[in-house]
């Protein structure tokens, strides 16, 4: 490639295809990569932010900048059962974060709640442990269909409990 001296833009440019982000004029890709980076430095520093107790049950979703229509918004998802705790700190997280960035760059904060899949995983371990008898847990098992499966599992699991 041969190095050519356009004024237009920059004092140097290469010659031959060049990336999107080389044809841009700098001040629009100083914006970019400004905006650009604020979802993934969040991310890298959502400990710092929010501290360690909010840390262990949410986490930033998504980042939607400023617009004509609509401020900028931070989606944040969190465990069910804490939304209260993250509510009381919005106003606290969204501070934090415009010190962090010296800048305003976020404005509200919306909270999405998700169920833990964890406790999800321990109570279908916990059905298997239900079965009365090690014959009727060998039958239970050998059956192709999850659906029947599970409800002969619940099955056993009242007989056990009368």
């Amino acid at each position: 490639m041969q190095f050519k001296k356009y004024t237009k833009q920059r004092n140097g440019s290469i010659q031959g295809l060049r990336s999107f982000k080389d044809t841009l004029p700098k001040n629009i890709k100083k914006f970019i990569s400004k905006r650009g980076q604020i979802y993934s430095e969040t991310l890298n520093n959502w400990r710092h932010i929010v501290g360690e107790n909010l840390f262990k049950v949410c986490y930033p979703k998504s980042y939607k900048n400023s617009n004509k229509f609509g401020v900028s918004t931070l989606t944040i998802m969190v465990r069910r059962g804490n939304e209260v705790d993250l509510e009381y700190s919005k106003k606290e997280i969204i501070t934090r974060m415009n010190t962090f960035f010296e800048d305003q760059v976020v404005e509200k904060i919306k909270l999405t709640s998700f169920n833990d899949e964890r406790k999800i995983i321990v109570e279908k371990n916990d059905l298997n442990l239900n079965v009365t008898n090690n014959k009727f847990k060998d039958k239970i098992s050998n059956v192709k269909n999850e659906k029947i499966k599970k409800s002969l599992l619940e099955l056993t699991k009242v007989f056990k409990e009368k």
